[in-house]
């Protein structure tokens, strides 16, 4: 989760890509290649129903962040192994148009995850009740935003979005270069993309820590932890019984625990 997920989503009582109503598809790829292009043009009705949608949001939450999104336009297979994402710059408010058009007719999300193995299973989180998925399990990671300018979007950044999510969310601070793309993902009724990462293994007892040292730091800076619950698992069945999950995580965890 990233800082442009710590709100109430204007969206969310229409469904959500973490909502499970869709198969989760995976595909193989060597690099994807991202391409830029203009944010989609919004009607007058639209450009108001997400203003007044964005208003109603930040009433309840004056704490809510209109932060940049990179939003996916489409994808397209080229050739075997390779996958080109075209996307456009959004801002969280947007997600309002998941009330306002068809699934086909949103621009889905694009998120990085983070697997990290250790001796006691696979770190895995609960969403906060400040998160726009409190109380929904997941792997650390967050909402894609576009890169500074000058910078391309591309596996690279991804990786360095990654890392970010997971020092923001658990404390655990990695060099970039010890990720590796692992998995990527397509699922929800919006066809939100999730591009997950595998890091070396690390000790479970230093994970805790940490997030506990961090959960502290962020108490005390009143802003609270993104996950308030860290667990260990092992398999799908032992996420399953932890309660709501990401549509992505269980058969995410299925592939990485059979191969």
């Amino acid at each position: 989760m990233s800082r442009t997920r710590r709100s109430s989503d204007p969206s969310r009582s229409q469904g959500d890509p973490g909502s499970g109503q869709v198969p989760v598809e995976f595909f193989d790829i060597r690099a994807p290649v991202f391409a830029e292009q203009p944010m989609p043009v919004l009607s007058p009705r639209e450009e108001g129903e997400v203003e007044r949608l964005w208003k109603e949001t930040t009433t309840r939450n004056p704490a809510t962040f209109d932060g940049p999104l990179v939003a996916r336009l489409g994808i397209d297979r080229p050739g075997p192994g390779e996958l080109v994402v075209r996307w456009a710059p959004m801002r969280y408010r947007h997600r309002a148009l998941r009330r306002l058009r068809p699934p086909g007719q949103v621009p889905g999300s694009v998120f990085v995850t983070v697997l990290v193995p250790t001796e006691d299973g696979l770190v895995v989180g609960r969403g906060s009740p400040a998160t726009a998925a409190p109380g929904r399990w997941s792997l650390p990671g967050g909402a894609v935003e576009p890169p500074p300018s000058g910078v391309p979007l591309d596996t690279a950044e991804l990786r360095r979005q990654a890392v970010r999510e997971l020092v923001e969310e658990t404390g655990v601070r990695i060099d970039e270069e010890e990720l590796r793309l692992w998995a990527f993902t397509r699922s929800g009724p919006f066809g939100g993309l999730g591009f997950h990462f595998l890091c070396p293994p690390a000790s479970g007892v230093l994970v805790r820590r940490l997030h506990a040292d961090l959960s502290v730091a962020q108490a005390e800076h009143g802003t609270g932890p993104e996950l308030d619950e860290l667990a260990f698992v092992s398999s799908s069945a032992t996420a399953g019984s932890l309660g709501p999950a990401a549509d992505y995580l269980p058969p995410l965890l299925d592939r990485y625990f059979t191969i």
